[in-house]
């Protein structure tokens, strides 16, 4: 008689191994999440439902008042009404070139664009990495991943490649510098101890969605709404990531074997090499290029000297008429040029000291580029900018959330337990709506009103959407950057599949969401401002 224990693993009928929970479990989302429409034509459905949905209700003669508003009950208005079809044709344009984070958005991208294309951001990056000690990689890394949300998504290309050749020059694996990187700056996007276009994105669309609550006086959301968190817990994640990388994921992949030499070419990495030229995967800086750094280092000096000089005095012109800064000043309102300058100036600079600038054309075209990578999003901008005029002007937006916080008031749960419900649905429909922006372009038209409602700050609400949009892209098989990393991997592993990629990032995911939402309840609880002159309360 055999004593051969059986398989635990099932077999179906063609006598392959049934694939675990774990990988069942991923296939199901795959499958859910690829039956959710584009952004764009998501967003025209979406449309379409508020013009049926509020014309039914119109029709019916419903109505909502607002708290602390005596002006009556307000009825809504139906979009196939001939007020609604003319409010659409008269103001279509209006609604695009008016959507906030339009223009905020591409004004900082194109300082970004030309730090990106003078090739000064991969600089810094090499140069970063290069200094660092055998021991103090997994840190290091952690804190330029972290903070490489200034370079957008191109963060998720250039940085974890160049930490896996980082690594291996080290005498550590690759794969864990690899995944280690993405997995931080994936799963801690929304987060930087700078300035980026998300804080600009996000704060645009939440100005957007409190237009129907601006009887409560909510404060004005700018990028800097959330900087004294993001700024905090990016500090936090970046010694917690690099703790992860050193104790967790390197000896995870050392005991999985995983290879430390590539077994074939990256054709994604070189495919990304092709499509932006300026990457370079090489350590060792050349003397253009350290000469370049000291140049827009003095740049950088010269232009924070500059604005320090129309700041600080008493009586500057970055003050407001008290002579303050807060809660309204030239300052807070310029953040969006202050950004755009210290990026610019110092990435023209460093192109001239390396010749990466010939001309005024070399600029143009530089940021020519730029632009026409933010195609999409000008297109997508254009429907979603329709969509959220079209929620307020209805008043559909604002009947859901009076609805809502009478919901949430009648639960009892009004305080930082209703926030926390929030994240958790932030981070679940993460998963499927992969677009942070167009993800919190649907929640901010219905959860900022709603948490104004019950003495909620459009910005707190924002800062609490970032934990469960960021923490979870990690982990979403829809995440196109989890397969472009999954490209890098199978260099090294070439039986590596996206759940090799989720389950090695899982442990950065949940301990970022716990740290993160610790943080913010220390904000909370403490009454302490989340930005300038941004409190959780109004």
């Amino acid at each position: 008689m055999s004593t051969r224990k059986p398989e635990r693993r099932t077999k179906n009928a063609a006598g392959e191994a049934r694939p675990g929970f774990f990988a069942r479990m991923l296939d199901t989302i795959e499958r859910v999440g690829n039956k959710i429409p584009d952004p764009f034509v998501l967003f025209l459905l979406l449309f379409a439902l508020v013009a049926v949905v509020s014309t039914i209700m119109s029709a019916t003669g419903a109505t909502y008042e607002i708290p602390g508003d005596d002006s009556g009950p307000h009825e809504i208005n139906g979009f196939f009404t001939a007020e609604g079809l003319t409010w659409l044709t008269t103001n279509v344009v209006d609604n695009f070139i008016g959507f906030p984070p339009l223009g905020v958005v591409l004004t900082i991208l194109l300082g970004v664009g030309l730090a990106q294309r003078t090739g000064l951001l991969n600089t810094l990056v090499r140069k970063a990495f290069a200094s660092a000690p055998q021991w103090l990689l997994p840190y290091v890394t952690a804190f330029v991943a972290v903070s490489g949300s200034i370079m957008s998504d191109a963060a998720m290309v250039v940085i974890p490649p160049l930490a896996a050749m980082v690594f291996k020059a080290a005498g550590r694996h690759p794969v864990a510098g690899l995944l280690g990187a993405f997995a931080a700056a994936m799963a801690a996007f929304s987060c930087s101890p700078f300035i980026t276009s998300t804080d600009a994105l996000l704060s645009g669309i939440s100005n957007t969605a409190m237009q129907s609550v601006g009887h409560l006086d909510p404060t004005h959301v700018s990028p800097v709404s959330n900087h004294f968190l993001t700024f905090s817990i990016a500090i936090v994640l970046s010694l917690v990531s690099g703790l992860l990388i050193d104790k967790v994921l390197e000896p995870t992949v050392e005991r999985a074997k995983a290879g430390r030499d590539k077994v074939e070419e990256d054709e994604s990495a070189s495919a990304s090499n092709e499509d932006r030229p300026d990457l370079k995967l090489d350590p060792v800086l050349t003397a253009s290029e350290k000469t370049g750094l000291r140049w827009s280092g003095l740049a950088l000096v010269f232009t924070v000297a500059a604005v320090l000089a129309v700041t600080l005095p008493p009586g500057a012109p970055m003050r407001n008429e008290d002579g303050a800064f807060l809660p309204e000043s030239p300052l807070l309102s310029s953040v969006v040029f202050l950004v755009f300058l210290t990026l610019a100036v110092p990435a023209v600079a460093y192109g001239l000291s390396t010749r990466a600038i010939r001309s005024g054309a070399d600029l143009t075209r530089m940021m020519g580029h730029t632009v026409k990578e933010m195609s999409g999003f000008i297109v997508l901008a254009f429907v979603m900018a329709q969509f959220l005029e079209l929620f307020d002007w209805t008043g559909v937006s604002t009947w859901i959330a009076i609805k809502g916080a009478e919901a949430l008031e009648a639960t009892g749960m009004t305080g930082f337990g209703a926030i926390v419900c929030f994240i958790v649905l932030a981070f679940l429909i993460n998963f499927f709506i992969i677009s942070g922006s167009a993800q919190w372009a649907l929640f901010a038209a219905v959860f900022v009103p709603m948490f104004a409602l019950i003495g909620f700050e459009p910005g707190f609400v924002q800062a609490a959407y970032r934990i469960g949009d960021s923490t979870s892209s990690v982990l979403s098989p829809l995440n196109p950057y989890v397969v472009i990393v999954l490209g890098f991997l199978k260099a090294y592993e070439p039986k590596a599949g996206i759940g090799t990629v989720i389950a090695r990032c899982l442990p950065f995911s949940a301990v970022f969401f716990v740290l993160w939402v610790s943080v913010l309840a220390i904000f909370y609880f403490g009454g302490l401002p989340i930005g300038p002159g941004m409190y959780p309360h109004l």
